[in-house]
């Protein structure tokens, strides 16, 4: 028996007036196995399998502007070859919005999905 902890973060919910959509873009744009709540992806499913490696779980000040103001949250995803993912998603029509590197940090790509939501994309190095 444990002592009781976390061990990861288990999930990420988020708010959509077209949940369809929105799972999609995750799907189609960064490979992720996105789903619209209460429904498998179209390949059956239900979860995304993740690589483990670090996260980053950081509170930012209310007036930060790292990201902006109206959104409470910012996800940023972990990547490998992030110059070859900000190309294929720059084809796709995907504006990138911040390119960054940062010396013992990695380098920085910032995204927004369908609905305007920030996505940082990391590739740590």
């Amino acid at each position: 028996m444990t002592d009781g902890r976390v061990l990861g973060i288990g999930g990420l919910f988020i708010r959509s007036a077209d949940p369809a959509r929105l799972a999609a873009w995750y799907r189609d744009h960064l490979g992720i196995a996105a789903t619209e709540s209460g429904q498998p992806t179209p390949d059956g499913e239900w979860v995304w399998m993740q690589a483990a490696g670090p996260t980053v779980f950081a509170a930012f000040a209310a007036d930060s502007d790292y990201f902006a103001a109206d959104r409470q949250v910012m996800l940023n995803l972990r990547v490998e070859g992030i110059d070859a993912l900000v190309e294929r998603l720059e084809a796709a029509g995907v504006a990138i919005s911040h390119r960054e590197a940062m010396d013992g940090v990695g380098s920085f790509a910032r995204v927004h999905d369908c609905d305007g939501n920030p996505v940082e994309l990391w590739e740590d190095g």
